[in-house]
């Protein structure tokens, strides 16, 4: 099952050697690591991107749920990424993209006071046994959420009746007398507004969701060949 995995700790130094941990466990074949980075919580209740995994920039983990994630844990992406990720403070961070639920994100805010550091990476694994004990050992707690599209469907459904509720308005307009017709369009044009934002919300989580998978399937092909050249 794809996961979000996120492990704090106490100690800087600990969520390196989990990290290392998680590592070896991919080795064993007990985990699929797609992204993984170290992050501080700072004083100011900012997170700060320590060490990442993915040899891209990175203001590339925003396309995907682990930036969008981190994004979470500390306010703007911008400032949660640090500037060398080139990315203006504010930039839209939503649970959309982070494809998790608010109450994770909240139990992990709680944990992940200032000063403390957490390893988190966008994972699959079939058993919950081997990153528990491994992190347990190494005095971290564990939080994992399985990611999920569902918000999706829940957008299409409410565009879809806003549309409904478009066309009818637009059924009205056309038969109303001329002293309502005026209120009919102001109301025309909020409805076509908000359902022309949805959809370009929905455009651009669909992009970032290709090319997140894309970005697994490289992946996983940059671990095959790997395997390749060892053999």
């Amino acid at each position: 099952m794809e996961r979000m995995l996120v492990v704090v700790f106490d100690a800087e130094s600990k969520a390196y050697e989990g990290k290392k941990a998680l590592h070896e466990l991919e080795n064993e074949d007990m985990v699929t690591v797609y992204a993984q980075a170290v992050v501080a919580r700072n004083a100011d209740g900012s997170a700060t991107v320590r060490q990442s995994d993915d040899p891209r920039p990175v203001g590339t983990l925003t396309g995907g749920s682990l930036g969008a994630l981190i994004g979470l844990f500390g306010g703007p992406l911008g400032t949660a990424l640090g500037a060398a990720a080139g990315l203006a403070a504010g930039a839209m961070v939503d649970l959309n993209h982070a494809r998790i639920g608010e109450d994770f994100v909240e139990d992990v805010r709680q944990k992940l006071s200032p000063e403390k550091f957490a390893l988190v990476a966008e994972i699959q694994e079939d058993s919950t046994i081997p990153v528990d004990a491994r992190m347990e050992a190494l005095g971290g707690t564990v939080f994992r959420r399985a990611l999920s599209e569902v918000r999706q469907t829940v957008d299409d459904k409410e565009t879809a009746a806003m549309e409904a509720e478009l066309a009818q308005t637009k059924a009205e307009h056309a038969q109303a007398q001329a002293d309502r017709k005026a209120k009919l369009e102001e109301k025309i044009n909020q409805l076509d507004s908000k359902i022309q934002a949805r959809l370009e919300k929905a455009k651009e989580r669909r992009q970032a969701s290709e090319a997140q998978a894309k970005a697994q399937a490289e992946v996983l092909e940059a671990k095959a060949a790997a395997l390749k050249t060892i053999a």
